[in-house]
């Protein structure tokens, strides 16, 4: 009995997001196919024209933006940004520094704090744990 392997596809969707790109901006035979496994790693490591252009200038999904203001995607909600935006769309934003882009900020610097307090809680519980403690 001979098994075959199936090639492993994915929908655009999925390949747009792990490429870290905004689907509708991918040229429309990228989002009317599949993309296989071997197909989204050529793109990663050698990355077309398109793919460049769009993960330079944008429109980027809100991941990105999130991530590129150094907010959460909730943060970006909240100040009612919920459409892709163009890197010369999120420099102007980091220029302006409006008063949500600073609290968003703030709110996420906290909750990173928070985050390794808590972990170097973990790590210390599990050291004393070891230790007989």
């Amino acid at each position: 009995m001979t098994q075959h392997q199936s090639t492993q596809t994915m929908k655009p969707a999925t390949a747009a997001k792990k490429l870290g790109v905004y689907l509708e901006a991918t040229p429309a035979e990228f989002r009317e196919g599949v993309v296989s496994r071997a197909e989204l790693n050529a793109l990663q490591a050698d990355p077309p024209q398109w793919l460049r252009d769009l993960r330079r200038d944008g429109p980027h999904p809100r991941p990105v933006v999130a991530a590129k203001l150094g907010v959460s995607i909730s943060g970006l909600a909240r100040a009612g940004l919920t459409e892709p935006l163009t890197t010369e769309q999120i420099e102007a934003l980091k220029q302006e520094r409006p008063e949500w882009l600073e609290r968003e900020r703030a709110t996420q610097a906290e909750v990173r704090k928070e985050a390794a307090r808590l972990k170097q809680r973990d790590r210390e519980n599990a050291e004393s744990a070891e230790n007989g403690g």
